[in-house]
C-alpha cells in the first residue's frame, strides 16, 4: 500500500486506484467474479425493464450486486487463506467454506428476490 500518509483529496485518489486494483484481481483470477459480472450485465437491463416500480428495480439490481459484494470479500479471504499457505489445515479450509457459504446465500437472496417479484 504505497504512501498511507495521504490526506483528503489525495487519500481518496489512491483509494480509488487501490479498488481499481482489487477489481483487475478479482476479474483476472477469479472466474466466479467473471460469471457473476455477466450475470449483472444480463439482468440489470432486464431489472429495468421488467421492476414495475423504482423499488422493485432497486432490490433486482441490488440483490446481484450484493452477490458482487459478498463474491468480492470471499475471493479476499481466500487470497488471503493462500498467501498463508497451501497445506491442508482446518481453519484455513473452514474460512474458504464459510466465505462460499456467504456466497451462496447472497445467490439464493436473489433468486428469492427475484423470483417474488417477477412471480
Amino acid at each position: 500500500m504505497a504512501n498511507q500518509n495521504a490526506k483528503g483529496f489525495k487519500r481518496l485518489i489512491n483509494a480509488c486506484f487501490f479498488s481499481a486494483a482489487g477489481f483487475k484481481a478479482t476479474w483476472e483470477h477469479e472466474e466466479a467474479f467473471r460469471q457473476e459480472v455477466i450475470l449483472f450485465i444480463i439482468t440489470t437491463p432486464l431489472a429495468l425493464w421488467l421492476g414495475a416500480s423504482a423499488i422493485e428495480k432497486l432490490l433486482l439490481i441490488g440483490s446481484i450486486v450484493l452477490v458482487l459484494l459478498v463474491e468480492l470479500l470471499n475471493s479476499a479471504v481466500e487470497a488471503v487463506v493462500d498467501r498463508v499457505g497451501f497445506e491442508h489445515h482446518e481453519l484455513s479450509g473452514r474460512a474458504k467454506d464459510i466465505g462460499s457459504a456467504a456466497v451462496m446465500m447472497a445467490l439464493a437472496w436473489a433468486a428469492i428476490t427475484w423470483a417474488l417479484i417477477l412471480l
